[in-house]
């Protein structure tokens, strides 16, 4: 390791550790406001459901390197415009969560329901303030799946000059200079552990009836 090098680098690669973020929780955050409708959908009608489940494990198929490439030609942006990596990612998140989304709502017990039903709920009161709370659990384990994903996944856009921690990886291949190579894998690492954790605490907070979540 050059440290020497690394200190000369510290502003650029805070600069690309901040678009690292960016690229990664924001198409999270869009995909998860997509699914939550898309998902309550599947789950309430039935003859959609093996339609919208398969056609979101297909668009996860995707290469993304194909999609970094083909988008800009579909959305008429620049190839080094970041929107073509947010959008990419936002399909891969969302592809992710509307199952995510489904399993979580599937998961509340009828008899839940029915109570709600009961006590005068409506359609939409009940999936904000019934449903959704008791899915947060399946919900969330799916979210934390999409954001490290997506902290591996951004790296790629490295091949298409998208400023991130990727573009270390190509830098130390370039120069053969392991240190942006260790830097890159471990800044990546910490990222994916940092928002993991912020998934788990989150949960923890919204869901205090389960064990380890906050105290009333």
């Amino acid at each position: 390791m050059r440290f020497d090098w690394l200190y000369r680098e510290s502003g650029r690669i805070a600069e690309l550790f901040l678009w690292h973020l960016w690229l990664s929780v924001i198409p999270v955050v869009i995909g998860l406001l997509l699914a939550l409708p898309l998902g309550w959908l599947a789950h309430r009608a039935g003859f959609l459901r093996s339609t919208m489940l398969g056609a979101a494990g297909l668009l996860y198929t995707i290469p993304s390197l194909a999609l970094f490439v083909l988008l800009p030609l579909a959305l008429g942006t620049r190839i080094l415009d970041p929107l073509n990596v947010v959008v990419a990612l936002t399909i891969y998140a969302l592809a992710l969560l509307i199952r995510t989304v489904t399993d979580g709502l599937d998961s509340v017990q009828p008899d839940v329901i029915q109570a709600a039903n009961a006590m005068g709920y409506r359609t939409l009161p009940r999936l904000l303030f019934v449903e959704l709370p008791l899915a947060v659990p399946v919900i969330a384990a799916g979210l934390r799946v999409a954001v490290v994903s997506n902290v591996s996944i951004v790296s790629v856009a490295a091949l298409v000059g998208t400023p991130q921690l990727g573009l270390l990886f190509t830098q130390g291949l370039q120069l053969r200079f392991l240190t942006p190579i260790i830097a890159g894998i471990v800044l990546c690492v910490l990222l994916a552990a940092l928002l993991d954790g912020i998934v788990l605490f989150a949960t923890k907070r919204l869901t205090p009836w389960q064990p380890g979540g906050a105290e009333r």
